[in-house]
């Protein structure tokens, strides 16, 4: 994907990944914490993580596309190399919350006996843990992307002083 409606798609699609990653990691977190948010949202969940990591390498093939088409400097490069480390945090957001999801409806359908509950606590608290650390690392790394994005495309490409029209009166 290049272009839509004239404009670079990378552009359009970076704002899907902006939203979704940490949106993903906020419902993981609440999800590996609190099983019954996991229950009520049920495979929405999963469903929302695939579609954030769909949008992960859809949006970096625009934006090899769209380096392809920009003068190449130092912060377009440092932008291209933070963009290529996404994929496996969008994948550690998915992969968890396939197991979150699952394992609160393996619990839901199992009942939690007192032979069962020690290992289901468990697992909660290693996939909670793992949750908040995956999701903190996707959400700062998204930051760290953005911001190298930012500096790459609007460094010395705008004004500090308005140029005409800025103060009427």
């Amino acid at each position: 994907m290049s272009l839509v409606n004239g404009l670079p798609a990378h552009v359009l699609l970076v704002h899907f990944v902006v939203v979704l990653v940490p949106l993903t990691a906020l419902a993981l977190m609440v999800c590996a914490i609190w099983p019954k948010a996991a229950q009520r949202l049920g495979v929405v969940l999963p469903l929302l993580a695939l579609v954030t990591l769909a949008s992960v390498p859809l949006t970096s093939n625009a934006g090899e596309w769209l380096e392809g088409h920009v003068d190449d400097n130092a912060l377009v490069r440092r932008h291209a190399e933070l963009g290529d480390g996404l994929l496996p945090w969008a994948g550690g957001l998915f992969v968890l919350a396939v197991v979150v999801w699952w394992a609160i409806g393996r619990a839901a359908v199992s009942g939690t006996s007192d032979g069962t509950r020690r290992p289901a606590k468990l697992l909660q608290a290693a996939a909670a843990v793992l949750s908040l650390v995956v999701a903190a690392g996707a959400v700062v790394d998204v930051y760290r992307i953005g911001d190298s994005g930012a500096k790459a495309a609007w460094q010395d490409g705008y004004s500090k002083t308005a140029s005409h029209g800025g103060d009427k009166g």
